[in-house]
């Protein structure tokens, strides 16, 4: 096709589930592309000699050189190609920040809208699935060493599938009964559905990786027993999976949930297939949710789908500053969520049962910017009002879970108990000890934390090597 007519092609939308149908279902919300849309939107790439978007993809995915397989409708090899640098495609395909990081450095973008990087990634990975051609790579020569991965999340995933392609014994070791870390407690079913994760994790077990779920490192067994037990290497990739709250009176009363704890109950546990599953969740009719980025948007969502009438989603800056996706922000808007912005909870009311029946709340508005170089939110004076409400969830990030930590003498940690690594090799201040992901940067996304994992292998790779 000539370059003319590829500039012409408009980029290609994603159907979706009807919002009234979707809101009372936990079934995925974009229903994805058809063969010819995605060769269609993968027209649309012009292949750039520097190509810019590899450069905003923390996993250095061969975005032109997959693309192009697709617009010839090679979609099982553009599917090994994505696989020889990400090995979670389809998970990426759903929950990455596309547009402000592939998808932003696209030179489409400057004159009309960038190419859908994020839905095609999508497509070939499930297309290559539902196919069943889903082929092992070539895996290097035993190399004899032992690699312990600590966490199944993004980050342990992509260390785990990189280490043991290099002929490393791979052992990941999972707290909880199911591995996947946050993307199977913390990312809705109609975000992500699970059997996607599943599919993923499988592949690596197909690799070779052992996966040991139910193993709380630093209880069971702590990083110098591991040593012990003859593992060359220890790669912690624990996440962030500590509950923060606000400190305001009423936080005790019951119905006032942490985001992680409502959502691992509901995703995780499956609390939203009740009665086939029964978790205890509390269903409430008026939820409100404490919080403005993408954990928020999900615990919203989520209530107005366990059979929530109102759904209020309590943020204390401006629309402007939220950090969710503004794709979540509009799917919860089309679903019915109700934003109260520069809103800003001060206590919550109980009654003489124990039970949260109100939330009191301060209007703000916005001052000067504070460090993070969004505008600080400042009380108004005399503004309270009270909102009634049976559940509220508490959505305003999570720090760092201390067991790992606590329990490994000489591993260095900031202000904050998070891992102090090395950016660009995840080497900690124990030798043979590397980190990556949340439990070093905080709360990221997805693709950040496998970044993470992608550079750790490497110089673990070199590490037990170099022994």
């Amino acid at each position: 096709m000539e370059m003319k007519e590829r500039l012409k092609i408009p980029r290609q939308p994603m159907p979706e589930q009807d919002p009234q149908v979707r809101k009372r279902n936990f079934d995925e919300v974009p229903l994805g592309y058809t063969p010819e849309t995605a060769k269609t939107e993968a027209l649309r790439c012009i292949q750039c000699k520097k190509p810019e978007c590899v450069e905003g993809c923390p996993v250095e995915v061969d975005i032109p050189g997959f693309i192009a397989l697709v617009a010839e409708g090679k979609f099982i090899e553009a599917a090994k190609k994505i696989k020889t640098t990400n090995a979670l495609p389809a998970v990426c395909g759903r929950v990455c920040p596309q547009e402000v990081q592939c998808e932003v450095k696209c030179v489409r973008g400057k004159k009309s809208e960038p190419v859908a990087i994020g839905r095609l990634e999508r497509f070939v990975a499930d297309y290559e699935r539902a196919a069943g051609e889903v082929s092992i790579p070539k895996i290097e020569k035993k190399t004899g060493k032992r690699i312990a991965v600590v966490g199944s999340g993004p980050a342990g995933l992509t260390v785990a599938g990189d280490l043991v392609q290099l002929g490393h014994d791979v052992t990941i070791f999972e707290a909880l009964h199911a591995p996947g870390g946050v993307l199977v407690y913390g990312i809705p079913e109609f975000r992500l559905p699970k059997t996607i994760v599943a599919a993923e994790v499988d592949y690596l077990k197909k690799l070779g990786v052992k996966i040991e779920t139910s193993n709380v490192i630093g209880k069971v067994a702590t990083v110098d027993e591991l040593f012990a037990e003859g593992f060359d290497a220890v790669f912690l990739g624990t996440g962030a999976g500590l509950p923060s709250f606000m400190n305001i009176p009423g936080e005790n009363l019951n119905g006032v949930y942490s985001a992680n704890e409502y959502l691992t109950r509901s995703n995780l546990m499956k609390a939203y297939k009740f009665p086939e599953y029964d978790t205890p969740i509390v269903r409430g009719k008026n939820v409100a949710v404490i919080g403005g980025g993408n954990v928020a948007m999900d615990s919203a969502r989520t209530a107005m789908r366990l059979g929530a009438d109102h759904v209020y989603l309590v943020y204390r800056r401006s629309r402007q500053e939220m950090p969710a996706r503004i794709e979540e922000i509009h799917h919860a808007e089309e679903e019915g969520i109700e934003l109260h912005l520069l809103t800003n909870p001060i206590r919550y009311i109980g009654n003489d049962k124990g039970w949260v029946t109100g939330i009191e709340c301060l209007q703000m508005e916005l001052g000067e910017p504070d460090e993070s170089g969004r505008r600080r939110p400042v009380p108004i004076k005399g503004s309270e009002f009270i909102k009634e409400v049976d559940t509220v969830v508490v959505a305003i990030g999570a720090g760092s879970n201390p067991l790992v930590q606590s329990t490994t003498p000489g591993l260095k940690t900031n202000k904050w108990n998070y891992i102090v690594a090395d950016e660009e090799t995840g080497q900690t201040s124990r030798e043979g000890v590397f980190a990556g992901g949340d439990i070093v940067t905080g709360s990221a996304t997805v693709i950040l934390a496998m970044g993470a994992g992608r550079k750790a292998a490497r110089a673990i790779h070199s590490y037990v090597m170099s022994k």
